[in-house]
């Protein structure tokens, strides 16, 4: 029998009891540990004395990433922090790290390193790029520009790269989890590459579903973002039904929606009806489309 409506289902928590420990600064370590903590999983971070740069140039963000999460200042440098690091990885089951190789590799936490020492422990690498490129500097924007998302001097309205490989990451720590449970005590090393998010991101472009002749992109006539009377309406009537309801609401009839002349036709509808007027049209034909100020 479902649950009473009035009583909340517990969430589910894959992650519970699971230990993460992470190293990783910025944006796509912590995004990936809000990830883990929303999971389940206990979360502890080890920050340099310096602290995040998040922290420093954003507040707000910084604080949400971190929610719930033990925060401890370690100074990696020295043999002290690396001491407390080390004891604090014999009771964590995976660690989370964004360091170029060759940083790592100065510390003594190389994967054959710390394989060696901590052989239950699994390791979730966050990389720029994989393999031997993985030592090149690089940041959200060079990443998406590689894959092909850079379309105009504009910028990006999000990072896409860092927050798609924050959920590879966090996906990757499933992983390690359910090796480990498979096969305990013998720990995993998983890379994540941050180009390869915004590879990931990018397969509807390489396929040709967003280029401007393809369906997503542009060509049809009820997937586009057009102005009317007094802002913007994001219309998003793909499929055939709801685009006859925006014809038939427009006074069109049947139409081709991939002929340019639709789009025409469409745009010129639209530019005189308000966003209150398509707000309600929308309701009443159960159209997909949300306005949009300009």
């Amino acid at each position: 029998m479902p649950p009473s409506s009035s009583v909340a289902a517990p969430a589910f928590a894959p992650l519970a009891g699971v230990r993460v420990l992470s190293l990783a600064l910025n944006l796509p370590g912590p995004a990936a540990l809000m990830r883990c903590r929303a999971m389940g999983a206990r979360c502890l971070k080890l920050e340099p004395p310096a602290g995040d740069p998040m922290g420093h140039y954003n507040r707000a963000a910084y604080a949400a990433l971190h929610e719930g999460v033990e925060i401890r200042t370690v100074d990696l440098k020295s043999e002290a922090g690396l001491a407390q690091l080390h004891q604090a990885l014999a009771q964590t089951d995976v660690l989370l790290s964004s360091f170029r190789p060759s940083a790592l590799a100065k510390l003594g936490l190389d994967w054959e390193h710390l394989h060696a020492r901590h052989p239950a422990l699994s390791q979730v690498a966050i990389v720029g790029a994989p393999g031997m490129r993985a030592e090149e500097p690089g940041h959200d924007l060079t990443y998406l520009a590689e894959s092909g998302l850079i379309t105009s001097t504009a910028l990006p309205p999000t990072l896409y790269a860092d927050m798609g490989g924050a959920l590879l990451a966090s996906e990757a720590v499933l992983q390690a989890v359910l090796r480990m449970r498979a096969a305990p005590g013998n720990g995993a090393y998983l890379e994540v590459a941050l180009n390869a998010a915004a590879d990931w991101l990018a397969l509807p472009r390489t396929w040709g579903l967003t280029q401007p002749s393809g369906a997503v992109g542009g060509a049809h006539a009820g997937y586009r973002v057009y102005a009317c009377a007094d802002g913007r309406v994001a219309v998003a009537a793909l499929e055939p039904h709801f685009a006859a309801r925006l014809c038939e609401a427009a006074g069109l009839g049947a139409r081709d929606m991939m002929d340019p002349a639709t789009r025409e036709a469409l745009a010129a509808w639209l530019r005189t009806r308000t966003r209150a007027q398509l707000d309600a049209m929308a309701i009443e034909r159960d159209v997909p489309l949300l306005t949009l100020e300009d």
